[in-house]
């Protein structure tokens, strides 16, 4: 909570009111528990934040840095509230600053194809906006539709077509940025090559707002894919899907989407949102291929007999645009469907060598068998990048600790085989305690360093990325 006097409490409501107007401004309890919570299952606590803002500009939101850092309150920035590792909940309540209202394409140049918006605009959104102007901007979270281009940059997402185009940090050319002093700072340029100073762009990307407060972003877009089309490959054993996976690498061909999704995830998928997934195998291939109609027919051609050399089962080829979208609803209602099982729910995101993508999963299911959980699995199998499931309840202590000693043990495992704890979701609070065994010691001590350089009073999303203790 905010340590000041009455007096100065009032004060600071009448300054946010002259920034912002009463109107952006929540201050009842019903209102502040809306905004205390993310899509993480993190505690049975409650943090209220003292204030709910919501600014409109860069300039709005530098003013109220000013006061947050005159008066040491602490703020924390959040968008649609979908991150899964913790960043958003306001542990040390204060001011959450909620940019869903900055939601503006600030300009749009075809010619030098990018884009500028304000990071409240909604990532799907921004898609659909260019790829009607025949460009594309391929990073794609699996909530696109509600989440935004400031949490994407914060947490550095990415999503299925990674494996092909890069995430999103790799599409960023500019940064606005709010700091915690309330000073304003451009980070880049709007030309595809920069190499004037430090890249300042990619150290803000990935800082889950411990850093400063990311308001505008410019991106490159790339032209948009002339044609694509999406086939499911089934298989009985997870091992036939990874070599599956390896020789379809190998054979160069370059999927925008390969994906795997195992046998329980494609159960509860179908229980509660079917798509007639084949649910009596133990793994299928989310496989998207794009470009010319000669090119994406030549590819399904090589995937289905590289898939038929691993003893695929089945073969599912999505022939119109009303069956892709269906089958691209399934793969991105993993996570909604598994919620429906417990009254929580905790995707974790890890990531590892892809040649040691089978042995994760085998561990991953023996350590769901040990701790008796709940587990199942999807991820982008191109990259390495593992997502398991886990269905629990909160309220129930004994279970949650289960749940706590198999992530730890999922996290060294993923370590072990040569991984990194995150892969798109960022650390939060989730994973901090975590953070040392994924870092090199001396790469973290300069991370902190960095953290203290640009929030020296420590108000920017305090208790995310480093270990310090919830108070």
């Amino acid at each position: 909570m905010i340590k000041t006097t009455d007096k100065q409490e009032n004060k600071i409501t009448k300054a946010f009111e002259k920034i912002l107007g009463k109107e952006n401004i929540l201050t009842s309890k019903e209102d502040r528990i809306m905004y205390a919570t993310d899509s993480t299952a993190v505690s049975t606590d409650l943090y209220l934040p003292d204030y709910v803002l919501m600014p409109q500009t860069t300039q709005q939101i530098s003013e109220i840095m000013k006061i947050a850092y005159k008066y040491a309150i602490p703020v924390t920035t959040r968008g649609a509230g979908t991150n899964m590792a913790g960043a958003c909940v306001p542990f040390k309540g204060g001011i959450v600053i909620c940019t869903n209202k900055m939601n503006n394409i600030l300009d749009f140049d075809i010619q030098n194809q990018t884009i500028k918006v304000q990071t409240g605009v909604i990532v799907g959104d921004m898609q659909a906006f260019v790829e009607k102007n025949g460009l594309f901007y391929p990073p794609d979270p699996s909530n696109l539709k509600v989440s935004t281009i400031g949490g994407s940059l914060a947490m550095s997402s990415s999503g299925s077509r990674t494996f092909k185009y890069g995430g999103t940090k790799d599409y960023v050319l500019d940064l606005t940025v709010v700091l915690s002093t309330g000073e304003i700072i451009k980070t880049g340029s709007n030309t595809i090559k920069n190499a004037t100073g430090y890249n300042l762009t990619q150290l803000f990307v990935g800082s889950e707002g411990t850093l400063g407060i990311i308001t505008e972003a410019t991106f490159r877009l790339i032209p948009k894919p002339e044609n694509t089309n999406l086939l499911l490959a089934y298989f009985k054993t997870v091992d036939n899907a990874a070599n599956a996976i390896n020789s379809i690498i190998l054979n160069k061909i370059v999927p925008s989407v390969l994906d795997i999704m195992d046998e329980i995830t494609m159960k509860t998928i179908e229980k509660y949102a079917p798509a007639g997934l084949l649910t009596d195998n133990a793994a299928t291939l989310f496989i998207e291929v794009d470009g010319d109609e000669n090119a994406i027919e030549k590819q399904i051609q090589q995937i289905k007999s590289i898939c038929r050399d691993f003893n695929s089962t089945e073969i599912q080829i999505a022939s119109t645009e009303e069956e892709k979208t269906k089958l691209w609803a399934a793969r991105r209602s993993s996570f909604g469907a598994v919620a429906k099982l417990r009254p929580n729910v905790l995707s974790e995101d890890m990531v590892v060598p892809r040649s040691k993508m089978p042995m994760m999963i085998e561990r991953t299911y023996e350590i769901a068998e040990k701790y008796n959980l709940n587990i199942s699995i999807v991820g982008h199998a191109g990259d390495g990048n593992f997502h398991p499931h886990i269905a629990f309840d909160l309220r129930d202590k004994e279970e949650t600790q289960r749940v706590n000693k198999a992530i730890k043990e999922l996290f060294l495992q993923a370590i072990n085989f040569g991984g990194k704890i995150s892969g798109e979701h960022g650390i939060g609070s989730v994973k901090a305690k975590y953070l040392k065994y994924s870092v090199d010691t001396f790469a973290l001590k300069y991370m902190k360093q960095i953290k203290n350089l640009f929030d020296a009073k420590g108000i920017m999303n305090p208790n995310k990325v480093f270990d310090y203790e919830i108070e």
